[in-house]
């Protein structure tokens, strides 16, 4: 996992319009708030902090990793302000731990699935994927006993009657990015992935995207943690999340709005 910091430089001012205020108005902004958030939206989030820095609203750190292994943290204490899932089970487990403050849980983004393959298979995945053909030996995934994105491919999978046969040839990961480097490093012939994961690499190609309606509905959540240690903090960049100038670099990174 990942600890990444967007910081404001000292002596920035805060762009003309800024909602965060200016001096004693935007106390605490100096203080960073941690987010611990879905590996796959580790891109887009980062142009979101860098952009709600600039805005003058403050640092924010980002924990990137499985939300399984995030909601296992927080409802074990990890000292974390805004946890972002990409489902709804592993917010649950930390609202269920008594992990998440009430009445702050949002639906964040949506986002579908996405067959993905080495450069020179794609074709031939695009076009033997749904029959299940020999060729393809190895398919990553991750882990559907604990991986949002795995619970979601393999419900694709049995939604197709496929699960019978790619079964024995399934490669479970333990974040969604890990099946993605399974296809770029020749350890599997195609993946399941999310659509946007794919603007993370240049190893992978499309075979296709998964129509939406032949999965769950792929929601990722956020909510402030109830032991938040910069409470207003997590409330100020929920707040910029759910904005129109957050919600414009989620939809240019794959994402779509919830709202």
């Amino acid at each position: 996992m990942m600890w990444l910091l967007v910081a404001v430089c000292l002596g920035m001012l805060p762009l003309a319009g800024s909602p965060f205020g200016t001096g004693s108005q935007n106390a605490g902004t100096g203080t960073p708030v941690t987010v611990s958030a879905a590996i796959s939206l580790t891109e887009a989030l980062e142009e979101i902090a860098a952009a709600y820095a600039r805005a003058g609203g403050g640092p924010v750190r980002f924990n990137f990793a499985g939300s399984n292994v995030l909601a296992r943290q927080i409802a074990n204490g990890a000292p974390v302000d805004l946890f972002v899932s990409a489902d709804d089970a592993q917010m649950d487990v930390a609202e269920k731990a008594g992990a998440i403050a009430d009445g702050s849980r949002v639906a964040l983004v949506r986002n579908r699935l996405a067959v993905v393959a080495p450069t020179d298979k794609v074709d031939m995945v695009k076009s033997e994927f749904l029959k299940a053909a020999p060729e393809i030996r190895r398919v990553a995934i991750g882990d559907p006993a604990a991986v949002p994105a795995g619970r979601y491919a393999r419900a694709y999978l049995d939604r197709q009657k496929l699960w019978a046969a790619f079964e024995s040839r399934i490669v479970p990961t333990p974040n969604v990015r890990a099946a993605l480097a399974a296809v770029e490093n020749g350890a599997a012939d195609a993946a399941i992935v999310y659509a946007t994961d794919l603007q993370a690499s240049k190893e992978a190609a499309l075979a296709f995207v998964v129509p939406a309606d032949q999965t769950p509905p792929i929601i990722y959540p956020a909510a402030i943690v109830k032991s938040a240690r910069n409470r207003a903090g997590a409330e100020r960049f929920l707040t910029f999340l759910r904005g129109a100038d957050a919600t414009a670099i989620f939809v240019r990174h794959g994402f779509i709005a919830t709202q």
